[in-house]
């Protein structure tokens, strides 16, 4: 019997393969633990059609997250903050502010996760941050950071 793997299986074979197995394998485990598909003519066009699909939008967002990588490479992000009696900020400046601030002042939405800061911006001035925006595409985002 000839099954269409949906997700890998040890010792049989990675997802997207289709594989001779035996017939009651086959049927009792992988199909009906919903590892596989019987290989029929039209679940393999439908599983080819579903690929194209998906690498299409992989590609549409990579083509997204480039735009997004250029736009950030041409502007800054402003943020005031609070400052003490020493002109040391009050606390320190959060992914969560930031995130808001770009989003405020120029549009641009990403998630505070994305944003690679290792410890908590304390200072006055001028940081650049490093955004992981997804497959492999890394941005640099401007900061300055003014005391009130």
């Amino acid at each position: 019997m000839k099954v269409l793997l949906t997700k890998d299986v040890k010792g049989v074979g990675r997802a997207g393969e289709i594989k001779e197995v035996a017939d009651g394998y086959g049927k009792n485990f992988l199909v009906g633990k919903g590892l596989a598909l019987i290989a029929t003519h039209e679940v393999i066009k439908k599983y080819e059609a579903d690929q194209r699909k998906k690498a299409a939008s992989e590609a549409q967002e990579i083509e997204n997250l480039n735009a997004i990588k250029a736009k950030l490479a041409d502007i800054k992000v402003l943020i005031t903050k609070k400052l003490g009696n020493t002109g040391h900020l009050f606390g320190a400046v959060t992914k969560e502010e930031i995130s808001d601030a770009l989003k405020t002042q120029h549009g641009i939405e990403i998630d505070k996760k994305e944003l690679d800061a290792k410890h908590g911006i304390k200072t006055t001035g001028l940081h650049d941050l490093d955004l992981k925006l997804g497959h492999g595409i890394h941005a640099t985002l401007h900061l300055e950071i003014k005391g009130e």
